[in-house]
């Protein structure tokens, strides 16, 4: 009989458990009490039956929306909490000069990043010719050689072009 007592008592846990399991991991996340829901399903998940149980008392949202109908839109829930859209501090534009201010924003960003990575592939491009014929020049100077005239040596910075 001691047995069977304790057999029934860890399939009742082993429920709650799962129960406690599956409810934090389907509740939103905006509706869950004290802690960050990953914090609550991690709790669950590796403390079993305490776990469960502080789920139940500090996390578990106060209200079950479950059973209500949904609501419209604009109106704010019963439960104190809001549709995504309907959030209060969301801003969303409401003329279309709000939206032309920010495309326009994007715009002079977008084009401000284009300039700088040219700027910058321009300067990684020169510094890679420089150092080019620097070991050219190097690897002639160890040999002996005269350095090598190339017509990239002609368009260097640093001397004019010749007249055509």
């Amino acid at each position: 009989m001691l047995i069977d007592g304790g057999l029934g008592l860890g399939v009742i846990l082993t429920a709650l458990w799962v129960y406690c399991l599956l409810e934090v991991i389907m509740t939103d996340e905006h509706r869950v009490r004290n802690l960050p829901k990953l914090t609550w399903v991690v709790i669950v998940l590796f403390t079993f039956e305490v776990g469960a149980v502080a789920w139940l008392v500090a996390g578990r949202p106060q209200s079950s929306p479950r059973g209500r109908p949904q609501q419209g839109a604009a109106r704010k829930r019963r439960d104190n909490t809001y549709p995504e859209y309907d959030r209060p501090g969301r801003f969303a534009a409401t003329n279309p000069d709000d939206d032309e201010a920010f495309l326009r924003q994007v715009r002079e960003r977008a084009e401000a990043q284009r300039q700088e990575a040219k700027r910058q592939r321009q300067e990684r491009e020169a510094r890679q010719a420089r150092e080019a014929r620097q070991a050219r020049e190097a690897r002639a100077r160890r040999t002996g050689e005269q350095p090598e005239q190339s017509e990239s040596s002609h368009d260097r910075d640093d001397e004019p072009n010749p007249p055509a």
